[in-house]
């Protein structure tokens, strides 16, 4: 978010480069310097590309140049990576930028290469907080969550047009297995986007504006852009640090909405928005009004993390997707705090419109809900399901012993399973702080006593059934 100052003339950093690494990547950008360079593809400039060190915001001319001067609290020069080309990465880390410790008074250079085929229908998927520990949450990514994305890949026909992003909690406060991550990300072979979270910053060196300096080492610029086919994608980091260990809040600063307004005036008007952040914005996010002011009346759809359960929240033309988490309640299980299983969101994008699922770790993709049966306090048997990717307009229905019932009753409470394995002190053992949390995608009936059978069927919004059955003994 804020920059680190720069702290002093040259003579502060005449450590040469063995030194830069100590620095905050912003210290090498002086104020009143140009940065200027060229985008091109096969040797010919490209035109119109947007360029950005997360302040200025330019598009690069007939010639394929651009130029602008340093802000004094910039990080990197990053393009927004135009539809049609592939995505710069090194083993699947996104690279569409340069830090300004590389490239401070150079000229800086950007290859485009063509994807040579059109990606107006590409896929994504979103991971939420990974978030690991130890290296026992690591093995457990490593040998569950990993090979689950590996699966689902090898059953698409062209992965060169599906790309990831992570929203943030990357790791737990442990910035020594960043490379862990890597490995991970290596390994599921898309290009994968990297958002900051609140265990990702550095602590107890500063407040908001040094809190971001590992993160900006290891993937470049907190807040950025790049678009596939009629999707402007953008990630930004809407966590502020007080400056004392897990003191934070959600809020965009001032300069994050100029750059966004800034960035969002090359977008065409009928561009799909996905907007990547880490904290979710409807419940979190202190200033969520001036960013619901700049986005306008635009299509958007907002991609968070940061809960460990899941939540789809409409809000006008925005529709925010809160996701489960990959590590589900901090590698303590197979569910989040809401009895949402561990997993991820998967998109389908045609054009503007978007479709999508969830996808439970070790699970067919048709697994979208769970059924229990309790008794109530009176001795009758009551079934609730836990429709975790419910919204306003999915349908669902009941049928007990073959006669349909009509429509489950939706109410707030606490998925029965979630709640049998994290409540209280002592539960789950490896960490007991995992508390369960109120739902409100439950659906509950009382059962007839001569009950045999329960089907539920839910219908999604886009017109695709499930079912699941449970037997009663």
């Amino acid at each position: 978010m804020n920059r680190r100052k720069f702290l002093g003339n040259m003579s502060w950093i005449t450590g040469g480069l063995a030194f830069a690494n100590a620095l905050p990547a912003s210290a090498f950008a002086l104020e009143g310097n140009l940065c200027k360079g060229f985008v091109r593809s096969g040797g010919k400039p490209v035109k119109d590309v947007v360029v950005s060190d997360g302040f200025s915001v330019v598009a690069t001319d007939n010639k394929g140049a651009f130029s602008f001067e340093w802000n004094p609290n910039a990080v990197a020069v990053f393009l927004s990576t135009p539809s049609g080309y592939a995505f710069k990465q090194e083993k699947n880390i996104s690279r569409h930028y340069r830090l300004v410790q590389d490239v401070a008074g150079q000229e800086v250079l950007f290859d485009l290469v063509p994807l040579g085929k059109d990606d107006n229908e590409h896929e994504f998927i979103i991971w939420a907080d990974p978030q690991v520990k130890n290296m026992k949450d690591v093995q457990l990514m490593m040998t569950q969550s990993v090979p689950d994305v590996q699966r689902w890949l090898s059953t698409r026909k062209n992965t060169d047009l599906i790309h990831g992003i992570c929203v943030g909690d990357i790791v737990w406060d442990n910035h020594s297995l960043f490379p862990e991550y890597e490995k991970a990300v290596a390994q599921m072979n898309i290009p994968f986007f990297q958002c900051l979270g609140n265990h990702d910053m550095d602590y107890n060196k500063g407040g908001d504006e040094s809190s971001d300096d590992t993160f900006q080492q290891l993937y470049g610029p907190c807040d950025y852009s790049f678009n596939r086919g009629k999707v402007h994608y953008v990630v930004m980091d809407n966590v502020r640090y007080m400056g004392k260990d897990r003191d934070y809040d959600g809020f965009f600063q001032d300069q994050q909405l100029a750059w966004l307004k800034k960035d969002l005036s090359y977008v065409p008007a009928d561009y799909l928005i996905i907007l990547c952040v880490h904290i979710p914005v409807h419940s979190g996010v202190k200033n969520k009004k001036a960013l619901y002011e700049i986005l306008g009346d635009r299509k958007v759809h907002i991609m968070s993390g940061h809960t460990h359960y899941h939540l789809n929240k409409i809000t006008g033309n925005i529709f925010e997707h809160n996701h489960g988490t990959v590590c589900g309640a901090w590698w303590t299980g197979s569910i989040c705090v809401d009895g949402t299983p561990n997993g991820y969101g998967i998109y389908k994008v045609k054009g503007n419109d978007l479709s999508w699922f969830y996808k439970a770790v070790g699970q067919d993709n048709d697994y979208q809900m769970s059924l229990n049966i309790a008794k109530t306090d009176d001795g009758l048997k009551q079934l609730v399901v836990n429709i975790w990717n419910f919204d306003p307009s999915w349908r669902q229905e009941y049928v007990v012993n073959g006669e349909t019932k009509g429509a489950l009753e939706q109410f707030t409470g606490f998925d029965p399973v979630a709640y049998a394995n994290f409540i209280g002190p002592d539960l789950p053992k490896t960490r007991g702080f995992a508390e369960p949390h109120q739902t409100n995608h439950l659906f509950k009936a009382v059962l007839p006593a001569d009950a045999r059978e329960v089907v539920v069927k839910v219908t999604d919004r886009f017109g695709k059934i499930y079912t699941a059955t449970q037997y009663i003994s």
